[in-house]
């Protein structure tokens, strides 16, 4: 693979809090389903995936 498809450990660990972040506001907006529920867990949702797919298949500097 090529060395632009790697993480520095600073991004990583930025994308690891994006993760957690974002998947434990998706399940609280889940819960209190409020005003433009069904968007915000999208939103929410996207953000997690996005960072768990970063994390998954790109490559962490050493």
């Amino acid at each position: 693979m090529s060395d632009s498809l790697t993480l520095s450990p600073l991004t990583a660990t930025v994308l690891l809090l994006v993760l957690v972040f974002a998947g434990r506001a998706f399940r609280q907006n889940w819960k209190a389903q409020g005003a433009f529920w069904r968007v915000k867990a999208w939103a929410y949702g996207l953000a997690a995936v996005i960072a768990f797919a970063a994390l998954a298949f790109l490559q962490v500097q050493a």
